[in-house]
């Protein structure tokens, strides 16, 4: 049994989908969420800046005596270079594979749709690894810039006319090509999943990164012999106003998953100076 916690890290609140599903799954394990409120979105950086900031999210974990760390953002897991992850001193996910993975198992036409930031769309990550998981599978993807400032907003009501105007516009083109299968590839996008779902319609299923990400850190801490049943608390770090992380928790979260929130000055997390040498235990 490892008493430690994991972390887990996104560039705003879309990640609390994973500490939900996080919670389920583990409530023995305690949990640090390190949400990078004041720098959100990362989705339309280029990807030097955001390999910049996610070692800083990093090595801001690394600092809470973490155990295992979750990239709880599409864009940072579609970005963040492989090689570096594998240096890491400790266990590192990202959402891409195992939400890949989730969705090439749910198929039944072999025709995906994909959404994600401008950032992880342009990385062709999900691509990538869905052609090698199932070849001659057929894949459309699409940006949605604004999904992540709606959620950021509390635009997440099913019937709300911002979100469904905008989700319309976004989505009707996979809908129209007859994609069985939607990779929301952020986890902020779980919390429009309502929304989402309306438009594409009740045959497409809705693979959801946040809980696919949760369902891998399970599968590796218990492969690893890394597994706590004794604790149970989550702490929350976020760069910008604790008054919008409380607002949004209620929507999010249930309500043993709610804990103390601290503010992190931004200027505190852009001077860490990671150096993330030694073994990787991958």
């Amino acid at each position: 049994m490892d008493k430690r916690p994991v972390g887990v890290f996104d560039s705003g609140l879309g990640g609390l989908t994973a500490v939900r599903e996080l919670r389920r799954l583990l409530p023995g394990e305690d949990i640090v969420y390190f949400g990078d409120t004041g720098r959100v979105p990362y989705g339309n950086r280029g990807s030097g800046i955001i390999r910049q900031y996610a070692r800083q999210d990093i090595a801001f974990l690394l600092g809470r005596g973490v155990k295992l760390i979750l990239a709880a953002c599409g864009t940072v897991s579609s970005t963040y270079p492989p090689g570096e992850a594998a240096g890491l001193p400790l266990p590192y996910l990202g959402v891409v594979e195992p939400t890949a993975v989730a969705a090439a198992a749910a198929t039944r036409s072999g025709r995906i749709g994909i959404i994600g930031t401008a950032a992880t769309i342009r990385s062709g990550s999900y691509e990538r690894l869905l052609h090698a998981l199932r070849p001659g599978v057929s894949t459309m993807a699409r940006a949605c810039p604004l999904f992540v400032p709606l959620v950021e907003n509390g635009h997440i009501a099913p019937q709300d006319p911002v979100s469904s105007l905008v989700a319309e516009e976004y989505l009707a083109p996979l809908r129209d090509a007859g994609v069985d299968t939607l990779i929301m590839g952020c986890t902020h996008y779980p919390l429009l999943a309502g929304v989402i779902g309306r438009v594409m319609g009740p045959g497409v299923a809705l693979i959801d990164a946040g809980r696919e990400a949760a369902r891998a850190v399970q599968e590796r801490l218990a492969a690893g012999g890394l597994l706590n049943e004794a604790g149970g608390s989550v702490r929350y770090y976020v760069t910008d106003s604790t008054d919008q992380f409380a607002a949004m928790a209620d929507l999010c979260l249930d309500a043993d998953a709610h804990g103390p929130v601290e503010h992190v000055p931004i200027e505190q997390i852009a001077a860490l100076e990671p150096d993330f040498g030694g073994p990787a235990h991958r």
